[in-house]
């Protein structure tokens, strides 16, 4: 079940009348639908269960076909865009080599090379032309900050194999406030990733067909839903996809770069020639134009997190692998930064409206619009639509180990049919959606609110594998590295936080404080139900069961043994002697054992079946299991539902109403009678 149910008033459903015991489950059965109890019209007779052991059962991928004409349409449907179920079991034959690894976790990173340049140039124009050859040193100054950061996380990926997230690290060594901190500032910076992102890639199609640049909202919002449905389709798949992409843009940027240096060492690269000469002199060249410039250009590092965030995605050894891409991706970033910020400068490029920084350089270095310039602005611009992934692959991973430790509704845990987090998914689409609708898709207008998260997440994990490598008793060359990179990021982050404050960096500063307050809401109610539904073993006891009971099959469906459910069983004990309880797992099978041997030693007499749903669905194998029964009794099957009402309307988006799921797919089950005990939970500050 997706949640623990809790004591209720019933529906009251009429008593219904003896029939015979029904004999022990076959495992092949017919699915039926209609609306009367006792419907002949058999819709399919498939196998969709099979027995694995005493009191245990395996559902098989059939058990999810739909019944209904309607349904079965969705499903199809849903099949074609997205591809059929994945089995938990194939998990592992889905996780990433370190090639199509460097495809889906590097885009962000390297795509910032795209727009990093651009941005130093933009800040320094504005104390005059003259000024724009100190990118050069700045950008020096980013890239060895760069090599402190991927050398610092490649300590994290080795000390934390499982997966390295900032909120991990800061929550094992610095406390749950610092991890919630740091989670808080990743999410933020996950969705400002693509829409900044997918507004670059806008920006490089709309620089090479000007004649595009009315329809820059719907293009970005159009290319959110095609990178969306992508992910939806699967890791792998969607590495696969976006891998060519990728390599494309590392050869044509790497071309770009080679035939840029060698034209311009033969003195065959002269200086761009501008009609007319953007305004300039508005500011005065100092120290604080200077950190201006270098915040901006140290957006080139987001997205460096990316790979110790997703450890657990690269095939075995995780960790090797994972470090190994790390300094690949480092390695590419550094040099493609230098080499486009040094031409940028060599070539005396400025920034112009409607025209990217990269866009000129290609045309200089390539000798105008020429079939290379197109073929570089269109892998441009889909690295840059495609960095979207990044955020797409770690977002969705990180709300999933949020809702594990129960800061987030725990339906993010659970995995979709293609084993991706598919609500984490959507809700990082839905969110990145609005923010391109309120900034019209204009990157210059979201950087002031990028980095931040990032430096902010930086600072934090390095400073918890500081504290790690200390009580570990291992100092160091990886003490010496996190703590270099703890120094470097946290006074980048007091940089960009005071140079971008009254351009839109205070947005951020406010939203991340909130969200933790939320985070900690969500925590609170969670750890409240646990409280409230926790029972002891030492002190309940069944109440005796009448003598007069009827044999009618009763089916009590459960996820675990708590107050809701303790009074869920005793319901259905004084309706029937036949009184089943399912189980049906999705999670970790390791966790059943010992559910199973606390539910036979407090409820003896009610069997416990358990249906492993290798697809993680429950309606499903559930409700093949509840057709199998009713179709062995010849009559109907009473399901008893237990489920608790939340106080507040917003709690009840934190639980799954599996009485009101199952209440309505029983309605193409003729022979299930739905019974839901329901009863308002009560409130968190009712003591």
């Amino acid at each position: 079940m997706e949640e623990s149910p809790e004591p209720g008033q019933r529906s009251e459903p009429p008593r219904p009348e003896p029939v015979s015991p029904p004999p022990p489950p076959p495992t092949l059965g017919t699915r039926r639908a209609g609306s009367l109890i006792g419907s002949p019209r058999i819709v399919h007779q498939r196998r969709f269960l099979r027995a694995s052991g005493s009191g245990r059962f395996r559902a098989t991928a059939e058990a999810d076909t739909p019944l209904t004409r309607g349904e079965r349409l969705g499903w199809h449907l849903r099949r074609m865009f997205f591809g059929g179920a994945l089995s938990s079991e194939v998990e592992m034959h889905e996780r990433l080599n370190k090639k199509l690894a460097l495809a889906v976790f590097a885009s962000d990173a390297l795509s910032s090379t795209a727009y990093a340049t651009e941005e130093i140039l933009l800040v320094l124009v504005l104390a005059g032309t003259m000024y724009l050859t100190v990118a050069t040193p700045i950008a020096a100054a980013i890239t060895l900050l760069l090599i402190a950061v991927v050398l610092s996380y490649r300590q994290t990926v080795r000390a934390y194999p499982g997966g390295g997230s900032s909120y991990i690290v800061a929550s094992d060594n610095l406390g749950p406030a610092a991890g919630l901190l740091a989670a808080a500032a990743i999410l933020s910076d996950y969705v400002l990733t693509v829409a900044v992102s997918i507004s670059a890639g806008t920006l490089a199609i709309v620089s090479a067909l000007p004649v595009l640049e009315p329809f820059t909202v719907e293009i970005a919002v159009a290319a959110l839903l095609i990178v969306a449905m992508m992910n939806l389709r699967g890791v792998r798949e969607s590495g696969t996809v976006f891998a060519i992409p990728t390599y494309l843009f590392i050869l044509l940027f790497g071309l770009l770069i080679a035939v840029g240096l060698v034209r311009y060492v033969m003195g065959a690269l002269p200086p761009i020639e501008y009609a007319q000469l953007p305004e300039h002199g508005v500011e005065t060249f100092g120290a604080l134009l200077l950190l201006r410039a270098f915040a901006s250009g140290a957006t080139a590092l987001t997205g460096v997190e990316a790979i110790a965030d997703g450890v657990t995605a690269f095939r075995p050894p995780e960790w090797r692998n994972a470090s190994t891409t790390l300094v690949w991706m480092g390695a590419i970033l550094a040099t493609f930064f230098m080499g486009a910020t040094f031409l940028a400068t060599r070539l005396a490029v400025m920034p112009v409206e409607g025209d990217s920084v990269v866009s000129q350089m290609a045309r200089a270095v390539f000798g105008g619009p020429t079939p290379v310039y197109y073929l570089l602005q269109a892998s441009t611009a889909l690295i840059l639509i495609l960095a979207a992934n990044t955020a797409f692959n770690d977002f969705p991973r990180l709300a999933s180990i949020l809702a594990r430790d129960r800061y987030m509704p725990r339906r993010f845990a659970l995995r979709g049919d293609r084993l991706t987090f598919s609500v984490g998914i959507l809700l990082l689409t839905a969110i990145a959606g609005i923010v391109l609708l309120i900034f019209q898709a204009d990157t210059h207008r979201l950087i002031p609110l990028y980095a931040i998260g990032v430096f902010l997440a930086f600072t934090l994990s390095q400073a918890g594998m500081v504290v790690h490598w200390r009580r570990a008793h291992r100092g160091g060359f990886a003490m010496v590295m996190n703590a270099t990179g703890a120094a470097a990021t946290g006074v980048v982050l007091i940089v960009v936080a005071a140079t971008k404050f009254i351009h839109g960096a205070w947005v951020v500063m406010i939203l991340v404080p909130a969200l933790v307050m939320l985070l900690l809401a969500i925590h609170r109610h969670y750890v409240f139900v646990e409280e409230q539904l926790a029972i002891d073993d030492d002190d309940v006891r069944l109440t005796p069961r009448p003598d007069d009971l009827s044999d009618q099959p009763v089916i009590v469906p459960v996820r675990e043994l708590n107050l809701v459910t303790w009074h869920a069983i005793e319901y259905a004990r004084r309706l029937s002697r036949n009184v089943v309880a399912t189980h049906v797992q999705r999670g970790d099978p390791t966790q059943h054992e010992a559910f199973a041997e606390r539910w036979a030693r407090l409820i003896p007499d009610v069997p416990l079946i358990t249906i492993d749903s290798p697809y993680r669905t429950f309606l499903g194998p559930f409700l093949a299991y509840a057709d199998r029964f009713a179709e062995s009794t010849g009559g109907s099957v009473t399901v008893v539902v237990p489920e608790f009402r939340p106080d507040h309307w917003w709690q009840g988006l934190l639980h799954n109403r599996t009485g009101r799921l199952i209440e309505g797919a029983a309605e193409a089950h003729p022979r299930l009678a739905v019974t839901v005990l329901s009863v308002r939970m009560p409130s968190d500050r009712d003591g």
